[in-house]
């Protein structure tokens, strides 16, 4: 990154320290749906989105990896993410030990980065050129080697394959004090850039047919177009692009009024189809920025954001589906079959079809891992959707007076669910903070490994990875955890395992609730969002006390390995505010009709499987020129995406949607 700064450079007279380390500062759509018919004007959109990745390629910051001026005589290959360090010792008689790590990383031990000897000849300095990390702000400690004191200290923000020189010297007529000073050689590159540059892309495409749209609905306009072109084509293509009032594909909520109609409300799936889309991008690299991935342990990233969204709106859609298919007159034992034959098959997929074992070579069954996201998904679908099963009741028509914006109704006919979903997350904060586990302290919550001082290496996840490695056993775990990342973690971690599928369940049932504001409200668009905003904020405000509005320092911090509690809550809030938004743009006014993330929305199942399946195949991938570059990851995973869009939108068309 340009502009990178120091936030602080040492001078400092030697003091003793007690060793050489120390640690660091906190730093599945089923049946198709009828209603809106977006036409030409989401084909048009989907192939927008496609020709913008590919137009990216032109636009995005030039170059490949810049060569920095590398010292002769130690050449260091920087690679993404990646600086260069030159550490200049002009201290006589005085060897060097160079410490480092993020400053993110939360109470951890200092690595050896380089060690830097004297001159070899009076007024020359001993030189070490080493590689530093660019993705976040790093901490640097130099040490007298000989007597293990502490020289200096400095916090800086390396940028990407900037060349950087640190000077160790005396300051000038006060040798008892050494001045620690980091100079820039040469500017780094602005990684961020290509990013910047295909969001503006994408948002003036969203303009482009925002404007197009808006001028098409105006009636003036449509009138002048006839008369310029004078033809029937015309006349029936805007009516298409518009969609008539009188229609059935038509985004209006009386499409979805009838109970006895199959519920689908666009809002629903263009919010699934979001999540989904995020998903495969961050899967295929979201060209291999930090952000893009996984957080290493507490906090959030845009990776992190995506699959608890889907489990959310899976629970909304369990409610509705559902209650169409009970007033249909399927007996519940019947569907009880379906729910279980669903699960089953989730399950299947995910250990068989997607595991991600199988880059290990030919799958064993005692290396298969067990946990995973579609096995998580079919467990959390199958309690959920038989909690509502056993305690199914008729929505109520009438008594609208019953349902103002201040009843309780939807939450007081699920009185026996609230109670089965309390006792759960009773039963996960008992077993988080209260099961003892060898080794390691009652109710630990952290990374393990270099963390926390390094004092329990082997605690990773705490109770959460005691469970899974006890009833799974070590080897059906994902062996590579985020969390190795930064602690540099050395147990297997499964971030989909048994505890957190407890809270995986809860917010599904938020989830649900989402869905019963929709369908016990569905007469009155201010009720629907009222509700929205109040467990928007409800929820924010519990996710504000369990974390302390800290990443680090709360009670419960935000995690998505752990799938804490309070990362249900936060991100339950943002998903009810979302709803808020959507809800009325999509089905209410039918400002937007959700396309291109309708499509996978409606189809997401087979998007997740042939995303994972096809990942490695042409054209989602392919050889790249510089490997070392995030413009060229970038446009491919773009590309990649924006090819599973439109092959959904395709399969739209052809109404071809894979249900299990």
């Amino acid at each position: 990154m340009t502009g990178a700064r120091p936030r602080a450079v040492g001078r400092r007279e030697p003091r003793e320290r007690g060793g050489g380390e120390s640690g660091g500062r906190g730093g599945g759509a089923g049946a198709a749906g009828t209603m809106g018919g977006a036409g030409s004007a989401g084909q048009a959109l989907a192939a927008l989105l496609l020709a913008a990745s590919v137009l990216s390629a032109a636009l995005l910051a030039p170059g490949g990896s810049p060569t920095p001026d590398l010292d002769k005589k130690k050449p260091v290959e920087l690679k993404m993410d990646q600086a260069l360090l030159l550490i200049h010792n002009e201290l006589p008689r005085t060897n060097l030990t160079v410490y480092w790590n993020f400053d993110c990383c939360y109470h951890c031990l200092l690595r050896v980065l380089a060690s830097v000897s004297q001159g070899r000849k009076a007024g020359e300095p001993g030189v070490a050129a080493v590689a530093v990390s660019t993705q976040h702000w790093s901490i640097l400690q130099l040490n007298d080697t000989a007597e293990d004191t502490e020289v200096c200290r400095l916090e800086y923000k390396f940028g990407e394959f900037g060349n950087y020189s640190l000077l160790v010297k005396h300051v000038r007529d006060r040798v008892s004090e050494i001045a620690c000073d980091l100079v820039v050689n040469k500017e780094p590159v602005d990684s961020n850039l290509p990013v910047g540059i295909a969001f503006l892309v994408g948002m003036a495409l969203i303009i482009v047919v925002s404007i197009l749209r808006f001028l098409l609905s105006l009636e003036d306009f449509q009138n002048w177009i006839s008369k310029a072109i004078n033809s029937r084509e015309t006349d029936r293509l805007i009516n298409s692009e518009l969609g008539s009032p009188s229609r059935a594909s038509d985004p209006q909520p009386e499409a979805w009024r009838r109970l006895a109609a199959p519920l689908r409300l666009r809002c629903v799936d263009t919010f699934r189809g979001m999540a989904l889309t995020i998903m495969v991008f961050v899967n295929y690299g979201g060209g291999k920025y930090w952000y893009f991935k996984h957080s290493s342990w507490n906090g959030l990233t845009v990776a992190d954001l995506v699959f608890p969204w889907f489990v959310f709106i899976m629970g909304a859609s369990i409610f509705l589906s559902m209650t169409s298919i009970l007033q249909r007159g399927c007996s519940k034992i019947r569907l009880l079959g379906k729910i279980a034959w669903r699960s089953f098959l989730l399950i299947c997929i995910g250990i068989f079809v997607v595991n991600p074992n199988y880059c290990l070579g030919p799958l064993s069954w005692e290396k298969a891992r067990i946990p995973g996201v579609l096995q998580r998904l079919g467990a959390t679908y199958f309690v959920v959707a038989v909690l509502e099963l056993l305690f199914a009741r008729p929505v109520p028509e009438t008594c609208a007076s019953e349902r103002s914006c201040f009843s309780l109704l939807d939450i007081m006919a699920s009185w026996p669910q609230w109670l089965f979903v309390l006792i759960l997350e009773g039963v996960w904060l008992a077993l988080t903070f209260f099961l003892p586990v060898p080794g390691c302290p009652t109710g630990y919550l952290g990374p393990g490994g270099i963390g926390d001082g390094g004092r329990y290496r082997n605690c990773t996840g705490g109770a959460a990875g005691y469970v899974d490695r006890l009833l799974l056993g070590e080897q059906h775990l994902y062996q590579h955890p985020s969390s190795t990342v930064l602690y540099h973690t050395e147990v297997a971690y499964d971030p989909e395992g048994i505890l957190g599928t407890i809270n995986s369940i809860v917010m599904a049932f938020l989830g649900v609730q989402a869905g019963k504001i929709l369908l016990y409200y569905k007469d009155q668009t201010r009720g629907i969002l009222i509700r929205f905003a109040a467990w928007g904020c409800l929820l924010g405000l519990v996710s504000v006390a369990l974390t302390k509005a800290s990443e680090n320092e709360g009670f419960i911090p935000v995690n998505k390995n752990l799938w804490s509690v309070s990362y249900v809550t936060t991100l339950s809030s943002l998903a009810f505010l979302i709803l808020l938004a959507l809800y009325p743009v999509v089905d209410v006014k039918g400002l937007w009709t959700g396309a291109p993330f309708f499509y996978p929305g409606m189809n997401s199942i087979l998007v997740y499987v042939g995303h994972e399946v096809f990942a490695n195949y042409f054209p989602f991938q392919w050889k790249l020129g510089d490997q070392q570059s995030h413009k060229e990851h970038l446009v491919q995973n773009a590309v990649a995406t924006a090819l599973w869009v439109l092959i959904a939108y395709v399969l739209y068309k052809k109404k071809v949607f894979w249900k299990i």
